[in-house]
């Protein structure tokens, strides 16, 4: 059944303004006007950001949508697509962000905006330990582009968290995936979009 929802979950320190967030939303829009797309603004803590994405997401038809996300919007959409069983795709997905992300606990700017400041709190680290979902029980249903040359995760680890998944392993690339646009029409086709 085709998705008529899509949501993108942005990485750490990023926003709804990335580059893959827009590049994905003008392809939805101008190729599938009929997709509900929702891109949110992640709020720096773990919960609070998983409960504003599922206070919208369980009233939207699970067998009609997806997600989409990016580095630790990876590892949310992981957490998802676990609970909804819906397709996800994936892009250099955060694996232990918990361990990656405890060198950051204080005061972070934002990609985007280095005006736009946030606290990275030390409960936090706890907060993505509760998210950690186990094997993925629908390998079949994700679709992760992982690149070897992320500077950021670990390429080994990444596939490693996904046994059984489409995987499409970038031999250079970088962790923001700059050549996006070179992945970009595969990932919509393996969400299924209406």
């Amino acid at each position: 059944m085709d998705a008529t929802h899509l949501l993108y979950l942005h990485g750490f320190r990023s926003s709804p303004r990335s580059f893959k967030a827009r590049m994905m939303e003008s392809a939805v829009r101008e190729r599938h006007p009929g997709v509900h797309w929702w891109c949110p603004q992640l709020p720096p803590s773990p919960r609070a950001a998983m409960e504003r994405v599922w206070d919208t997401v369980r009233d939207w038809p699970q067998e009609r949508m997806a997600v989409a996300g990016s580095s630790l919007g990876g590892f949310y959409a992981t957490w998802v697509a676990e609970r909804t069983g819906c397709r996800a795709v994936l892009l250099n997905p955060a694996v232990h962000p918990a361990r990656d992300l405890a060198p950051y606990i204080g005061e972070q700017t934002a990609w985007d905006d280095p005006n736009e400041r946030f606290d990275v709190r030390p409960e936090f680290m706890q907060e993505l330990r509760d998210l950690e979902c186990g094997p993925v029980r629908h390998p079949e249903r994700y679709f992760a582009v992982i690149a070897k040359g992320d500077e950021v995760l670990d390429w080994r680890e990444m596939t490693g968290r996904y046994p059984g998944a489409r995987i499409k392993l970038l031999e250079g690339g970088d962790h923001g995936l700059s050549d996006f646009d070179r992945h970009l029409d595969e990932a919509l086709a393996f969400l299924q979009l209406a």
